[in-house]
């Protein structure tokens, strides 16, 4: 259905703040809609079926309304969630599970817009942490080295800023092993964290490439920052991914979560065989998966050697030291 709706009077001044800085607000209404908005002047076309358009019309218009002053993020989020989340119930009868956020091929396997476009998950505990990722806003993903958590959760990162559904990539992880006493080192800051973060750049290098990486950081949609200097901000239409996240703290761990704003989505990784936190020391992560288990909204995938995808000899080493704890344990 294409629905043309026009505002009257005729305000620019309301229309620059209805639509966002470079249309922002136009972008996250199609994102969360599943819908396409054109504009000339005050006449809008809107093209979808015909209760996402008229949906996007009625938000379109009742943000309008309230456009004599710019629009807070909060209020924006607030109603573009209401909108969409009006019929979530009909939609997920309609379409099983399926979110309408998940771009899905004639398999049903879940479509990532990145640089590799043999990208997929290989596994059925990769198939859903993808999904957990792209349907919930704060994801888990907990298991051993080389199972694809953090590379997954970077493609993911990448694939919602080329759709425009986030505006940044926030990529964050406690230097344990320099005790957070990041100014002993020498360089600038994402020059002090870069060897604790070189995982994420390697996947990022292998999803969008070296040239795009360098001109997302110089223009800030990509940026590093270490975990201690999270502390204080709120992160609006940003994808933060915290890896390694079995050396955070309760503390630490509590302050991350409690950063993610409007539009966010957050993937927390780690593996909790290799927590190199000070002996006594509880895990932010075993933690936060205790006292979260049964808060909606967050997931929480769990990964065994099955799932490893390097060298098959890093599965057996895997098993191997499962077995050895297991026989410790008893």
């Amino acid at each position: 259905m294409i629905l043309r709706h026009a505002f009257i009077p005729l305000d620019n001044v309301r229309l620059a703040h209805l639509c966002g800085s470079m249309d922002q607000h136009l972008r996250d209404i199609e994102a969360a809609l599943d819908v396409s908005i054109t504009r000339r002047n005050e006449s809008f076309r809107i093209e979808g079926t015909k209760a996402h358009a008229e949906r996007a019309a009625a938000l379109l218009q009742n943000m309008y309304d309230r456009a004599k002053k710019p629009i807070p993020a909060e209020t924006f989020q607030l109603a573009l969630a209401e909108a969409a989340g009006a019929d979530a119930g009909a939609k997920a009868a309609a379409r099983g599970t399926r979110s309408p956020a998940i771009h899905e091929g004639e398999n049903g396997e879940i479509l990532l817009r990145t640089r590799r476009s043999d990208l997929a998950g290989r596994t059925p505990n990769q198939h859903g942490y993808l999904r957990n990722i792209l349907e919930h806003d704060i994801t888990f993903g907990i298991g051993p080295a080389g199972t694809g958590k953090t590379f997954l959760a970077v493609a993911c990162a990448v694939d919602a800023l080329e759709r425009s559904t986030v505006q940044r990539i926030i990529l964050t992880r406690p230097a344990v092993e320099a005790g957070e006493r990041l100014g002993f080192l020498p360089g600038d800051l994402a020059q002090k964290v870069d060897p604790y973060l070189r995982p994420l750049y390697d996947a990022l290098y292998d999803l969008m490439g070296l040239e795009r990486v360098t001109k997302a950081f110089e223009k800030g949609t990509i940026e590093v920052a270490p975990l201690a200097f999270m502390r204080g901000r709120t992160l609006n239409h940003a994808f933060v991914i915290l890896d390694e996240a079995q050396n955070t703290t309760p503390e630490q761990m509590k302050m991350f979560l409690t950063r993610i704003g409007f539009g966010s989505k957050c993937v927390v990784t780690g593996d909790v065989s290799q927590i190199d936190l000070p002996r006594g020391t509880e895990s932010g992560l075993i933690d936060a998966e205790r006292v979260l288990r049964r808060v909606k909204g967050i997931a929480t995938t769990y990964f065994t050697a099955a799932d490893v995808v390097r060298h098959p000899l890093v599965a057996r080493i895997v098993e191997a030291y499962d077995a050895a704890r297991s026989s410790e344990a008893t």
